[in-house]
Formats: C-alpha cells, sequence, structure tokens
C-alpha cells in the first residue's frame, strides 16, 4: 500500500499532516509567562511617615507594616501575633542573628495581667477557666516549637525538658527538635 493509499478517518490522520519522527510538535515551545512577580523590594523599601505619641517619625513601609502587624497581635490578633513572631525570627535569620534592639510602644491598652496576654496572643490556654484553686496555664505547641527553634545550639536540661513537656497544651502536636529525650 502506498502512503495514498492508506486509510483516513479516526485514529487515521493523513500522512501529509502526521508529526515528522524526531520533530516537536510543538516548534516554539511553551509561551514566556507573562506574569510579573510584585515589585516587593521597591513597595517595601518606600519612606513613609507614622505618628506614634504625637510625634511624626519617617520610616520604611517594612517598618510601618512591621509595627502594625504587632500592634495588632498584642490587641489580641493571635495571627497577626503569629505573622509578626515569624516575620521578626526570618529577619534575625537572615542576618545571621545579628539585630540592633529596638523598642516596641503599645498604642493602647489591653487590659491588666499577663493572662489577658497569653490568651489574647494565642500563647497559652488556661486549662481549669472555672476554677480559681487550680489556675494553670499551657502552652500551646506552635510558642514551643518558636522557642525552641530560638535555641540554636543550646540544649536544655533533663528537668528543663520535663518542666517544658509537663506545660505544654497538647506536648504531641510539638514537633520537637532531635535532641529532646524526655517524653512524659
Amino acid at each position: 500500500m502506498s502512503v495514498s493509499e492508506q486509510p483516513v478517518g479516526y485514529g487515521r490522520p493523513p500522512a501529509a499532516t502526521r508529526f515528522r519522527k524526531g520533530q516537536s510538535g510543538n516548534p516554539r515551545g511553551r509561551p514566556k509567562s507573562r506574569v510579573r512577580e510584585m515589585p516587593y523590594d521597591a513597595v517595601l523599601g518606600q519612606m513613609v511617615t507614622i505618628r506614634e505619641d504625637g510625634r511624626e517619625r519617617r520610616v520604611t513601609a517594612a517598618e510601618a507594616f512591621l509595627l502594625q502587624l504587632t500592634q495588632k497581635g498584642l490587641a489580641g490578633d493571635s495571627g497577626a501575633a503569629r505573622a509578626s513572631l515569624e516575620a521578626i525570627e526570618a529577619a534575625r535569620a537572615s542576618r545571621g542573628g545579628e539585630m540592633k534592639t529596638i523598642s516596641v510602644i503599645i498604642m493602647k491598652s489591653i487590659s491588666s495581667g499577663a493572662d489577658a496576654i497569653l490568651d489574647r496572643l494565642d500563647l497559652a490556654r488556661l486549662k481549669y477557666p472555672t476554677d480559681q484553686k487550680r489556675v494553670r496555664w499551657e502552652i500551646n505547641p506552635w510558642i514551643v516549637e518558636a522557642a525552641l527553634a530560638r535555641l540554636g545550639a543550646r540544649r536544655l536540661s533533663r528537668e528543663e525538658q520535663q518542666e517544658v513537656w509537663s506545660n505544654v497544651r497538647n506536648p504531641l502536636g510539638v514537633v520537637w527538635p532531635d535532641w529532646w529525650t524526655e517524653r512524659g
């Protein structure tokens, strides 16, 4: 049977239109993406004016964003608190642990006592909320992981490990470091 005599139909295209052996079906290749990344560095590097205690000062947009995020976290927004802590840890890691000390100004009062802050920032939960005689705070797993990550090469003693384990709200929910020995 010659090429012109071969049957043509479903699953049998004409021989003249078939792909040649060794030739790509898409010779121009995949088109380049038209989506461009946002210019985060340019936007976050711009200077903005913020007002603290009635005084104005100029900071970068990134700094203003982190200050706002921290303020929301201190006011009780647990998602903002986590994002703020992650941003601080990322900045610390990128600078090799060298960071200048800055002061954080709390714009409004949350309430009195550490109890209000622990709960509102989702750092810990009150185990027996209705029993005043058995007041006990249990630390949430995410904050334990963040604190252990900040230790770096330092290791906790067995007694310190036992104390941490017994005060975590859900110890099995924590991703413990490889050097951790105490379990319960």
